[in-house]
């Protein structure tokens, strides 16, 4: 099939230009700031390595993000808002700011390329909730709605903290509910990373939240809706993890030890811990074959507790999507491309046992599918 050698990026980041205005105009993190030399810098969280992250208009420039596509040969990205989202605002604030972004998310990828040889490439997005401490039930599904309305808008990012108490909050339920059922994809990605206590004072930049803080926030998150039922409640919800889901794959057997020996858990749930990791979608932002392999294996090892008896790596790689996490990790020299994409490639191109058709899959097919875009393309 021809979309099978589309090469579609699930995992990409947009501060769009409303939002980084009000980050703009804040005082303490989160915010952009300008330093002496005119650089801006993003602060999600107060005392971070080097005063935060250097940003420009690979943040928010639709043209950037489109020249950047082009020079990857990615046909299709899913664009997302990334973190700190909203939960520094106001519930009413956060609830309009929401309904604004997620228009202008709408216009951002709806909008004709200008950009030369960018004709064809194609933007789609996930929008936002105002999942901020003290907001109305009314309010988030009003968003859950918009958002299903939006015909570029395929799904829904969501952090980790919900409205202040996790995703397994019982006061979600409507929410997961009608994520459920208005199909939408939610893509779970982590917020602010575990406790940072255990860093140490050594300067190690951001590296040790990023490639460790982030992923276990991801696990931890996830495993909590696990253990909360919510894969039984929702059968249907289509969850996308970040990061490949962190730890959980590693630790999926052990988590499911750790239930049937516990007396508060045991009973809970309707099926094995393993069950639920055959019905989550993970994308494959990993940057090494040997682990996207294990992650593929993870999964089709599910499908003995999901009742299928298929359980080849081809079947665990159906659930996996590429990512570039663009644009953050820019190359720190100048180069063609970005390293990041490429480990992210090269890696879907040297996991061994996928067959060929399986990795067209990683690279476009299984996104495709899951986004209901095989008719659009």
């Amino acid at each position: 099939m021809a979309s099978r050698r589309l090469l579609v990026d699930i995992h990409t980041h947009v501060y769009l230009p409303r939002y980084a205005s009000i980050l703009r105009s804040r005082d303490s993190a989160p915010r952009i700031s300008t330093g002496k030399s005119g650089e801006e810098r993003l602060l999600i969280l107060d005392n971070e390595p080097s005063g935060g992250r250097p940003v420009g208009p690979q943040y928010w420039d639709r043209e950037e993000k489109l020249q950047f596509m082009s020079k990857h040969s990615i046909d299709i990205s899913v664009v997302s808002s990334a973190n700190p989202w909203l939960d520094f605002l106001p519930p009413r604030d956060a609830s309009i700011l929401a309904q604004n972004l997620n228009e202008d998310l709408e216009a951002y990828c709806s909008t004709s390329p200008t950009v030369a040889g960018c004709a064809l490439r194609q933007l789609y997005g996930f929008g936002l909730l105002p999942l901020v401490p003290g907001v109305t039930t009314t309010d988030l599904l009003k968003a859950v709605e918009q958002v299903s309305k939006l015909p570029h808008l395929k799904g829904i990012i969501m952090g980790t903290r919900g409205i202040g108490r996790g995703l397994d909050d019982d006061a979600l339920e409507p929410v997961w509910a009608a994520i459920e059922q208005s199909g939408l994809v939610a893509f779970l990605h982590p917020h602010y990373g575990v406790g940072t206590e255990q860093w140490g004072e050594k300067p190690n930049g951001h590296v040790l939240p990023l490639s460790l803080g982030f992923p276990f926030e991801t696990t931890i998150a996830t495993t909590r809706l696990i253990l909360s039922g919510t894969f039984d409640r929702y059968p249907a919800l289509r969850l996308l993890l970040a990061h490949s889901g962190g730890a959980l794959p590693q630790l999926s057997s052990r988590l499911a030890s750790c239930i049937d020996h516990d007396p508060v858990v045991a009973l809970r749930l309707k099926h094995d811990a393993r069950h639920y990791l055959g019905k989550l979608y993970f994308d494959a932002v990993a940057y090494g074959p040997e682990e996207l392999g294990f992650v593929s294996d993870v999964i089709a090892r599910a499908a003995k507790y999901t009742g299928l008896s298929e359980r080849d790596r081809s079947f665990g790689s159906k659930r996996i999507m590429f990512g570039t996490d663009h644009p953050f990790f820019p190359p720190l020299t100048t180069t063609d491309k970005w390293q990041s994409v490429v480990e992210n490639l090269d890696a879907i191109a040297d996991v061994r046992g996928w067959s060929d058709e399986a990795k067209a899959g990683v690279r476009g097919g299984n996104a495709l599918e899951l986004f209901g875009l095989l008719q659009t393309v």
